[in-house]
């Protein structure tokens, strides 16, 4: 399975030609750093493009070493050759491609009155692919549903690149669906796509399937988003990704005061790790959440460790 041609396109003339004929269909980033050896990740695998073999190789003998001009010809493509267009992307860190790739940009951050308002002399970007997997989350669907139209608050916990995105983007498409299998009816679902990586929306259209009940909020901060839908969208359940400040927090007892469910992910490696870092104490509350959802990459991204009652006080089961 080769790569989608909106990825392979998004690259420079030189770049394109290398990876057009890769076919493993487990890549999972595009790595470009100045001056700096190609890397293509997949399976958390670091991988090297040899430019004698044409393939990819763990060894960094022969690695083609990726130039300035890939650099600055990539961004131009991504940027469809108007970099201002994109400026309120690019002032976030990424730029979103049609079907829901992301594209990570750093360099040298232009700030003013504590704000970036500019990324220049770009000297890294990484090309994070985008997968749905349908019916991944069912494994999971028993213990988030509560009857046919209610659900118990859920925070999944998973180290970075484990698949958690793909897991939360299944369970909003479910939720917003309706599954005839856990018999739940579908239900108002609002999304705060503050990265842009549930839905991969693309000039207001989402590439991925969240459902058909599904209203989408992308790159707002969650805080903010979540005050917003709660007061436009009559919102049955609020999903966001990646909750990490107090203020986050703080919009979660909002919107659960107002009798909104809750679905979100945070970083972390247990339960543990989260009640011991300060801005995230109050996270685990059983007010709060009544499932949690351990993920790892034991078996591949994705894998589900445990499902935690928090109000039973116990352990479901593990992979």
């Amino acid at each position: 399975m080769k790569l989608s041609d909106e990825v392979i396109n998004s690259l420079s003339l030189n770049l394109r030609e290398k990876i057009k004929t890769l076919k493993r269909e487990n890549i999972e980033e595009i790595r470009l750093r100045v001056n700096k050896p190609l890397i293509i990740n997949g399976d958390l695998i670091d991988y090297f493009y040899n430019d004698k073999t044409k393939k990819l190789d763990k060894n960094m003998d022969n690695a083609y070493v990726v130039t300035k001009e890939d650099i600055e010809q990539t961004f131009q493509i991504i940027c469809k050759y108007s970099i201002h267009s994109f400026m309120d992307d690019i002032k976030k860190g990424f730029v979103t491609l049609r079907g829901g790739h992301r594209v990570g940009i750093v360099g040298k951050a232009i700030v003013e009155n504590g704000k970036v308002e500019n990324i220049k002399y770009i000297s890294s970007l990484n090309i994070r692919i985008s997968k749905e997997i349908k019916n991944c989350s069912d494994k999971v669907m028993n213990h988030i549903v509560k009857g046919s139209t209610k659900i118990n608050n859920t925070i999944i916990i998973s180290p970075p690149q484990c698949g958690k995105t793909t897991l939360l983007r299944d369970i909003v498409r479910n939720l917003s669906n309706g599954n005839d299998k856990f018999n739940f009816k579908g239900v108002k679902v609002a999304l705060i796509d503050e990265r842009n990586e549930i839905a991969g929306s693309y000039l207001g259209v989402a590439q991925m399937d969240v459902g058909i009940r599904t209203d989408i909020i992308e790159t707002c901060p969650k805080d903010i988003g979540i005050m917003m839908v709660l007061r436009s969208m009559s919102p049955n359940v609020i999903v966001t990704d990646e909750i990490g400040t107090e203020k986050d927090i703080k919009a979660l007892y909002t919107a659960l005061n107002g009798g909104v469910g809750l679905i979100t992910t945070v970083h972390g490696d247990s339960i543990e790790d989260i009640k011991n870092r300060k801005e995230l104490k109050n996270l685990l509350d059983e007010e709060l959440f009544k499932k949690v959802i351990l993920l790892s990459a034991k078996k591949g991204p994705g894998t589900i460790e445990k499902i935690y009652d928090l109000q039973g006080k116990r352990w479901y089961f593990a992979n």
